[in-house]
């Protein structure tokens, strides 16, 4: 799971533009139509009217990340770093208002005249658009505060590990940030109103997560007299970090202004953000009284007619749930099938289902619950990286220039946060990616488990495709950071598989791990579909998936709660995964010597995120290209 910056379609898909520290996030999708013709030849181009095309691409992308201060800082700019976004609904709709002139502009121009490059943008941006516009009434059909993710959490998670502290200035700007709360979640509460007014409620089982946590945000100094909160740690840490930096060139930071700056933050902590919290939490605590145990949104006026555009975008395909949830269970049946086969290989006496049970109980497959425990598995992970460095030359042509770390998730949101997720390299890749493992239970992270998500999270997985998405040169920025979530979590499922091609899974266990990655995102389709379409109940949900994976239960617990307030997102990864081992099978046996996985990968990665048909299109034009030379 990874990082979205997507503003177009955050507030269709519930995911936060610049938020879901990854998460998060954060992952979108547009269906570009095979109208477009997106690889069709025009017999005239015009040179000059495909520069201006692209200059407008740049000054529309720059106007846009202007507007939002969290996305510039998780680009690793500085521009507007003591602010926060603007939640309000007249900023959302001059946003609109904005989009709406931007096509009419862009539609100014000739499409004919463009060359193929280009032309792809211009595809690509006039569906992007017509859809943000098509979509904007869904825009209160989303949660956004829930246990995934929310203007609770991001103001930490943004604060910790993207706003950087290189001058005073920057300390500054974060202090600004930390008195700027209080308007920030006064917005935020307006908004939760107005989806309240829509009875827009989180299920029941949200309010305790996110109230839980925002709890835990204002614990410790100076909210009382503990250990420091996570934030007067976390600015600490970097003042102090500033402060001993080797020819350190900023002599403003005296010990005097840096006391300062400390009394200023413990002061904007103790006056502005304690406050709001305490604030935000009476509200969702009132709001709790109102909640239900209905948990899809089928219950939401129109819900049905608002999934099946989720669907479609998360996507980028016409299938109906019904479709979705069969390719699940014929997925699930194929996997369990594979399962066994290992299961008699480690000659397992016992069904599937007893092996299952052993796998998920016997504790040969699980570090202790220690911070030695805990150091072990993000040591063995990064090992695991490090070594699938070695072997990217075999299986790629371009790699990323960006570094990526290995972090476990923060003590103030990892009892709410997902399994494991990925935060984008900033804009320049001096900030690294990171490949979050939440090690807040160890029973709920096997090592069987590790290698396959170690691959997903960093390389060949989301570092290596974002990183290089990042670092394209020939693309206009709305393509650099934008995404397509079935493109993006389908790549990260394939290269949990890629590996076994090249050496990986050598236990047989770490094997049946990878598999029980797959068959988890298989059960995803059947689940996703059964709630929000088929009126599952979470308990249900939950049943599925305790029956027919080796995961913990406490995995399927968040993983049908993050359906419920994810709806859709889920579905990606194996709609994703399966396009690409088509598109893959189909240029093997059309190309036979020919064929070289280098180039396949390459041709996969080099245009950045697309539609699936759109990336269909691609392939078929590369497989005939190699085929006539």
């Amino acid at each position: 799971m990874l990082k979205s910056y997507s503003v177009a379609i955050s507030a269709v898909l519930l995911l936060a533009a610049c938020d879901q520290s990854s998460e998060q996030k954060n992952s979108q999708a547009h269906e570009t139509k095979p109208a477009m013709a997106v690889e069709q030849a025009s017999a005239v181009t015009d040179v000059l009217e495909s520069e201006r095309v692209n200059a407008f691409f740049e000054r529309t992308f720059e106007d846009s990340v202007a507007r939002y201060p969290e996305f510039l800082t998780a680009l690793g700019r500085k521009d507007r770093a003591d602010e926060w976004n603007d939640l309000s609904e007249a900023f959302a709709n001059e946003s609109m208002e904005i989009t709406k002139k931007q096509l009419v502009e862009l539609q100014t121009f000739d499409r004919d005249k463009l060359d193929k490059d280009t032309r792809l943008s211009y595809d690509l941006s006039v569906k992007s658009m017509e859809e943000q516009i098509e979509d904007y009434k869904w825009r209160l059909y989303n949660y956004p505060v829930n246990q995934m993710f929310g203007r609770h959490s991001s103001v930490v998670s943004l604060l910790i590990n993207q706003h950087r502290i290189g001058d005073v200035k920057d300390a500054e700007n974060y202090i600004a940030r930390l008195n700027a709360v209080p308007k920030l979640f006064d917005q935020l509460i307006v908004n939760l109103e107005a989806r309240t007014a829509a009875k827009i409620i989180p299920p029941k089982f949200v309010f305790p997560h996110v109230i839980r946590d925002a709890n835990n945000i204002i614990k410790g100094a100076p909210f009382d007299d503990g250990e420091p909160s996570a934030l007067l740690a976390d600015f600490t840490k970097k003042l102090n970090a500033l402060s001993e930096k080797e020819g350190e060139e900023d002599s403003q930071l005296t010990d005097d202004k840096k006391a300062t700056l400390i009394d200023a933050a413990t002061l904007a902590l103790s006056d502005s953000v304690k406050p709001a919290y305490q604030k935000l939490v009476a509200h969702l605590t009132e709001l709790e009284t109102k909640a239900t145990t209905d948990d899809g949104i089928w219950k939401w006026k129109d819900g049905d007619a608002f999934y099946n555009v989720a669907l479609k975008r998360t996507t980028t395909t016409d299938l109906s749930a019904d479709q979705i949830h069969e390719i699940g269970l014929k997925e699930v049946a194929r996997i369990h099938n594979e399962m066994r086969v290992i299961k008699d290989k480690v000659n397992f006496e016992g069904d599937l289902k007893a092996f299952m049970q052993f796998m998920r109980d016997d504790d040969q497959f699980y570090y202790l619950n220690t911070a030695e425990g805990k150091a072990r598995y993000l040591n063995e992970a990064t090992t695991l990286i490090d070594d699938m460095k070695l072997k990217l030359d075999e299986m790629f042509i371009t790699k990323p220039k960006a570094d990526l770390n290995v972090k476990a998730v923060e003590a103030f949101r990892e009892q709410s946060a997902g399994k494991a997720f990925y935060q984008r390299p900033s804009e320049d890749g001096t900030r690294p990616g990171l490949y979050y493992a939440n090690l807040y239970e160890m029973k709920a992270m096997p090592t069987y488990q590790m290698e396959a998500l170690a691959y997903h999270e960093g390389i060949p997985g989301h570092h290596m495709q974002l990183a290089i998405q990042q670092e394209l040169e020939d693309i206009p920025k709305f393509r650099k950071f934008g995404g397509y979530t079935a493109y993006t979590e389908g790549w990260g499922l394939y290269s949990e598989y890629l590996p076994k091609e090249f050496g990986a899974y050598q236990d047989p266990y770490s094997d049946f791990g990878r598999l029980s990655m797959e068959l988890w995102r298989a059960a995803r389709l059947v689940v996703d579909t059964g709630i929000h379409s088929k009126k599952w109940s979470r308990e249900k949900g939950i049943a599925y998936y305790t029956d027919n994976t080796p995961n913990a239960v406490s995995d399927g617990v968040k993983m049908v709660e993050r359906h419920i307030v994810m709806p859709s997102q889920a579905t990606a990864y194996k709609i994703g995964m399966l396009k690409i081992l088509e598109l893959r099978a189909d240029a093997k046996t059309k190309l036979a010597d020919k064929f070289d996985i280098r180039e396949f990968h390459d041709e996969i990665l080099k245009y950045g995120p697309l539609p699936l048909n759109v990336l269909e299109a691609k392939v078929d034009a590369w497989i005939a290209l190699k085929l006539a030379s």
